[in-house]
């Protein structure tokens, strides 16, 4: 280990832009008004200077309070954790926007805060989001969004990463999800119909684990359908708005139990060293109904750009194979009781650049906690590439 420890400052960082809105998705003043503000805090070590920026962003949440940005600013390395226009509430959260918002800061990292080169860091979410950003911005090629609102990401002038490190990260937000839904949902305005055959967290389900691969497969078609069920209503729910000619556009609404998935009972399936019935959000069946849940409140265009298994553009094989000429870390931690097993394998044989190193780290879990030596292993893996790759003096 080359783990060092030095002094590092939390320094406000905002960065804003006039944008016009056909309606307003966000509360307040700066996002009603025709002008975005979006915010993050650059962690800066004192004494430490340095050319290059590693920037972590997700579509949803802040990330400055992770263990792994502070560890990075006490070993030395100048650190942006970016908030999107969307932090800490993603009900109306468009992914096409997020990737502008991330464009915004790495302008913003090399044009006012004066670093030559950018490192994204794509923790979790931020992974999808990362291939997502670095697609558009070696070859755009998005001009509307799944809803089909125009929305040219060919015109942003995106400016491309220097690298990419992909960390206990998924496959996206849309494909996460569809693995977590509650296929026994059979009405989605009453989560209390249910399909006892595939109620797989009641004592009365027929089937317990360890589950049989039929019934996995059934389970996982079930789990597709919902989604693309959900899909087609929003689709129709749109046009319906549309033809009303009312003036309402945009619709909000609930999507219920959302953390079922056959892996966190039964750890025979897609085996990691995860721990059993659990999750990073505590008991599955909690999670399941709980009001923090994935998606649980969502609009008609935030579903299809950010959670729809088949329209979703932030998909993330489908952006890892247009990554074709950035280094890229993937980093699988063993332990990781978020992201599936299958997830890491999948960015792996999908990403087209031919430089691509993996790496695994042995028994860490999603958020490293109370892992500090195996945070200490993450953060060297992460210096070593960065200097091999000449992205870090």
């Amino acid at each position: 280990m080359n783990t060092i420890n030095v002094a590092w400052d939390r320094i406000p960082v905002q960065v804003s832009f006039v944008e016009p809105k056909v309606m307003v998705e966000t509360y307040g003043f700066a996002g009603s008004q025709n002008e975005t503000v979006i915010e993050g805090q650059l962690l800066r070590p004192r004494g430490v200077p340095s050319d290059t920026v590693f920037i972590f962003m997700h579509p949803a949440s802040t990330l400055q309070q992770l263990p792994m940005p502070a560890a990075l600013a006490a070993n030395g390395m100048h650190v942006l954790c970016a908030g999107s226009r969307y932090a800490r509430n993603d009900s109306a959260l468009i992914m096409e926007k997020v990737v502008f918002d991330m464009g915004a800061y790495i302008r913003h990292a090399r044009e006012a805060l004066g670093y030559n080169k950018v490192v994204l860091v794509g923790w979790s979410g931020g992974g999808a989001l990362s291939l997502f950003y670095q697609a558009q911005a070696e070859a755009p090629t998005i001009t509307h969004t799944p809803a089909g609102d125009p929305y040219d990401l060919t015109s942003a002038g995106l400016i491309p990463a220097d690298g990419v490190i992909f960390i206990a990260a998924h496959l996206s937000r849309a494909e996460t999800l569809t693995e977590f839904l509650d296929p026994s949902v059979r009405n989605e305005i009453d989560p209390d119909d249910r399909d006892p055959e595939l109620d797989i967290y009641s004592p009365g389900c027929p089937h317990q684990p360890p589950f049989d691969a039929e019934f996995v497969a059934r389970f996982r078609a079930a789990q597709v359908a919902r989604n693309r069920k959900i899909t087609s209503w929003a689709q129709e729910m749109l046009v319906t708005l549309k033809t009303r000619n009312t003036g309402e556009v945009e619709r909000a609404f609930v999507v219920h139990r959302t953390m079922c998935d056959p892996r966190w009972i039964d750890p025979t399936i897609d085996p990691n060293d995860r721990k059993p019935n659990w999750t990073y959000l505590g008991d599955p069946r909690i999670a399941n109904a709980a009001p923090a849940g994935l998606a649980r409140y969502t609009s008609l265009r935030s579903w299809l750009s950010q959670w729809s298994y088949d329209l979703s553009q932030a998909r993330g094989a489908l952006n890892a194979a247009a990554v074709r000429k950035t280094p890229v870390l993937q980093i699988e931690n063993s332990a990781d009781d978020a992201v599936p097993a299958t997830h890491n394998r999948i960015i792996r044989e999908a990403l087209a650049t031919p430089d691509k190193e993996f790496v695994e780290i042995r028994g860490a879990t999603h958020y490293y906690a109370k892992q500090p030596e195996l945070l200490a292993q993450c953060i060297d893996t992460v210096r070593d590439w960065s200097t091999r790759k000449s992205l870090l003096s």
